[in-house]
């Protein structure tokens, strides 16, 4: 088991086969996906393609989503993370910032510490200069997790003809927000 985050309360690892029905829990659920293009999973076989999906990036862009477990009961809480992005920007690829889980464990600042988390692993040990991130407009929760965590809001732009905001956070400013810690 790849482990790469572990914070108080949660362990950031590697998506694996074995997390087929966290992830059907997850994205099966209509209200996840709100914001995503109103397009729910149906399927174990679908579960399965995402997690395929998601261990290709590892393979070829050496990251990806990464699952996040529940230290106390072992539960799937969902995925955060960064990950080499080449279809959202039509005019360039990035590093994007995303996190996605289970109902049950919105509002307890999940999304926050793996958001924090993530951008540190991004700087320091990947050394990556830019960070980036993008959130329907009408995503309250996330946009405001993206400006909580540091991310800097750049313009709006539209994603399959929905608009969305786009957050960047540069290496120097991570470096300098949190040089006093």
């Amino acid at each position: 088991m790849n482990i790469h985050i572990e914070t108080d309360r949660l362990i950031l690892r590697d998506m694996e086969e074995y997390d087929v029905e966290g992830i059907f829990a997850l994205d099966s659920d209509p209200d996840v996906h709100e914001y995503l293009g109103k397009n729910p999973i149906t399927t174990m076989k679908q579960a399965r393609e995402v997690i395929d999906y998601v261990r290709n990036q590892y393979k070829k862009h050496g990251i990806g989503r990464w699952a996040v477990i529940d230290k106390k009961t072992n539960d799937f809480i969902g995925w955060s993370g960064l990950k080499f992005e080449t279809t959202v920007r039509e005019e360039f690829d990035y590093y994007d910032l995303g996190y996605r889980f289970r109902k049950k464990y919105w509002g307890k600042g999940i999304a926050t510490e793996t958001a924090i988390a993530s951008l540190k692993y991004g700087f320091e040990k990947l050394k990556l200069d830019e960070i980036s991130g993008a959130a329907d407009v009408d995503n309250l929760a996330s946009n405001k997790i993206l400006q909580k965590v540091g991310l800097k809001y750049v313009e709006t732009f539209n994603y399959e003809g929905i608009p969305h905001h786009w957050y960047t956070l540069k290496r120097s400013e991570w470096l300098e927000i949190n040089s006093h810690h």
